[in-house]
């Protein structure tokens, strides 16, 4: 089963900063900066938090990830944006 996570962080050094956003762009969506959209299963948040891993310096840096549920058409009323439009591939995010 596939579930769905808003992942965030902060990094506090640009050259990691920038290999952390590579990373996630193959795991998720971004919605703002260093705010991901993720749809995962079980293995693939594995994956990424192991990669996630590799990147950070766990003494400088911080890494969230928000379980919001199951994958579901539903979420879409869960989010609401404001501002500059964001393309998202992920059809269960809406931008108002």
């Amino acid at each position: 089963m596939r579930h769905t996570y808003i992942v965030c962080y902060d990094i506090s050094d640009q050259k990691r900063l920038h290999r952390m956003f590579k990373t996630m762009k193959g795991f998720g969506d971004p919605l703002q900066y260093s705010v991901f959209f993720c749809t995962l299963s079980a293995s693939e948040k594995i994956v990424m938090v192991s990669k996630v891993l590799e990147v950070m310096n766990c003494n400088e840096d911080r890494f969230m990830i928000v379980k919001i549920g199951p994958e579901d058409t539903s979420l879409s009323k869960s989010f609401e944006f404001f501002g500059k439009r964001k393309p998202l591939e992920h059809s269960s995010c809406i931008i108002i």
